[in-house]
């Protein structure tokens, strides 16, 4: 990973954890959770209905910031993901090893798929 996609993972990460922790701070038409945190008060610093539209507005803001850290780490694992590589050329790579070892001579012992543990007599 290169150091654009690591900011961008941080800084998605925090923004995802910190809308959380606002949604939960709002308050909420039956139970407020705002209110156990002080946030329902009429003597805050916001007002007696300021808070409530400053952290919708923060809430707002960090949604877009999230949508965006989402967008451009989607937009830059896809253009990471876009390499040469095919399904078909790691196959052949795979199947390679296999037929260097019969060109080699070496033969299995046993027909099983398991492999012999080292030093026991078979």
């Amino acid at each position: 990973m290169n150091l654009a996609t690591s900011i961008f993972t941080v800084i998605h990460l925090v923004s995802a954890v910190a809308i959380v922790v606002l949604v939960l701070l709002q308050q909420g038409k039956g139970a407020d959770m705002g209110a156990a945190f002080g946030g329902g008060s009429s003597q805050s610093v916001f007002g007696s209905r300021g808070s409530a539209t400053f952290l919708s507005r923060v809430t707002a803001g960090l949604a877009a910031l999230f949508f965006v850290t989402g967008l451009s780490l989607a937009y830059i694992y896809t253009k990471q993901s876009t390499a040469s590589r095919s399904v078909m050329t790691e196959q052949s790579n795979l199947a390679q090893p296999a037929s260097a070892e019969s060109d080699q001579g070496i033969k299995s012992t046993s027909d099983s798929d398991i492999p012999a543990v080292p030093g026991s007599a078979d």
